[in-house]
């Protein structure tokens, strides 16, 4: 009976020292920091990881992240200096710097959140009307947000917040005037569209132009050319048939009849002369007289058929 009480007093006590183990003895992590606190009071603030004390049941430990937290801000709308509409979603990274400065102003992550979503909203307007819709958009925007960073860092430090940086996700046209913009802008490329068709097919025409007229050129020098070889050509040819005949006009005669002969004869032609045409005269025999000259013997005394 002694042994089973004094079990029994042995595992509360280990119970209750487990208890007080764990309300003495409190483990922080490096990802965080943390402050002690007595019946609402702060006592100090434990920034250095590994084990620390406190005193049981009466000190409260607050722990905090010390990693560096987003702020996703909701889209909302800005008014430029040209009195433009624009949505922006402005994004936040920030740390706790100041737990306990932190812990007495805004308590936890959520309220430093809704601060911090204000402080961007009023810079970053404050901003935005200071420039037109392009600078915006364009190039001006990275410069425009390390001035919003700054005003909301300097503010931010009254709440125990470091802001490491403010940059905007996406900026764009309301949804209602996004149509009407899409509208205007595909109506711009396709009227530059046009101009430059427009002025392709100009460009074409006076290649073309251009290529006919060299072409006609051309020809015309080619023909031009064509017709002097030719007149040449002619010109060699009757030089040539007028000294023939000058030496040997009988010859020549003949010559010119082979020819026709060739033309006529030899196509199977059928042709109604009489039996003594002119054409045929040199078809006939003879016998070569003492006047004929040597082409005249020669030709004479070769006989010649169809």
């Amino acid at each position: 009976m002694i042994k089973k009480v004094l079990s029994i007093i042995a595992a509360v006590a280990i119970v209750a020292a487990v208890v007080l183990a764990a309300q003495v003895f409190f483990i922080v992590d490096e990802r965080e920091q943390a402050i002690v606190t007595q019946f609402g009071g702060y006592l100090r603030t434990v920034d250095q990881p590994g084990l620390a004390v406190k005193a049981p049941f009466v000190q409260v430990v607050k722990r905090f992240d010390r990693r560096i937290l987003v702020s996703d801000a909701p889209q909302a709308e800005y008014l430029t200096q040209d009195k433009k509409r624009l949505v922006a979603d402005p994004v936040t990274r920030w740390r706790i710097s100041d737990p306990l400065k932190f812990f007495k102003t805004v308590r936890d992550e959520s309220g430093a959140r809704a601060r911090i979503n204000d402080l961007v909203f009023s810079e970053l307007r404050r901003e935005v009307a200071s420039y037109p819709f392009a600078t915006v958009i364009g190039a001006k925007r990275e410069p425009i947000m390390d001035s919003v960073a700054t005003s909301v860092r300097a503010q931010a430090r009254e709440f125990g917040i470091e802001v490491v940086d403010v940059r905007i996700k996406r900026a764009d046209l309301p949804q209602e005037v996004q149509s009407s913009v899409f509208s205007r802008m595909q109506a711009e490329r396709e009227r530059e569209a046009k101009r430059y068709r427009s002025e392709g097919e100009e460009e074409a025409a006076k290649l073309r132009a251009e290529t006919e007229k060299q072409r006609t050129i051309v020809l015309a020098e080619a023909e031009q050319m064509a017709n002097k070889l030719r007149g040449e050509g002619d010109a060699a040819a009757a030089r040539i048939y007028a000294e023939a005949y000058g030496r040997d006009p009988d010859f020549y005669s003949f010559v010119r009849s082979l020819q026709a002969y060739e033309q006529f004869v030899a196509k199977r032609s059928t042709l109604l002369l009489s039996a003594d045409s002119a054409l045929f005269r040199h078809l006939g025999q003879r016998e070569p007289t003492s006047q004929d000259s040597p082409h005249r013997k020669q030709i004479g005394s070769t006989r010649i058929e169809d």
